[in-house]
């Protein structure tokens, strides 16, 4: 289970990376590291989802958001995966974002992950204030 969510996580690094440096969005792969419903927790709330055709629209929306706030990389300091029993575990993902300016954020998700069909899912993630985050470093107008 450990190294296939080591390698799950660096795929889904790869991709993002991918995109900030100007390659296509990578849909459907990126909708395949997702369960066919999945619930984020953040200080907005908790919500949820289908990974449906209106989830593979908002995905590369969602890249372009990143890029048009000069998002240049999004890498993974760390894992710390917690193995729950035989089929889920919770990953902490301590990422470092470097945008333009020499801006840098750090910042965790935990993510929660089914191999219930043979492959890792995210079912469920949980991230704190990005909005605020990116408010106080002038990468995105207060409101």
């Amino acid at each position: 289970m450990m190294n296939k969510l080591q390698t799950f996580f660096t795929a889904y690094e790869q991709r993002f990376n991918d995109v900030l440096g100007g390659g296509a969005t990578d849909v459907e792969a990126t909708a395949g590291a997702f369960a066919d419903y999945f619930v984020e927790s953040s200080p907005k709330g908790v919500m949820g989802g289908r990974n449906d055709e209106k989830f593979r629209e908002m995905i590369p929306k969602g890249n372009e958001f990143y890029k048009s706030i000069g998002t240049l990389s999004m890498k993974i300091d760390s894992l710390d995966i917690t193995q729950l029993d035989e089929l889920h575990a919770v990953v902490k993902v301590h990422w470092k974002a470097g945008y333009k300016n020499n801006i840098n954020i750090e910042f965790d998700v935990f993510y929660m992950v089914t191999l219930a069909g043979g492959e890792p899912k995210i079912f469920a993630y949980v991230t704190g204030d990005e909005q605020k985050v990116l408010q106080q470093h002038g990468l995105v107008p207060k409101q």
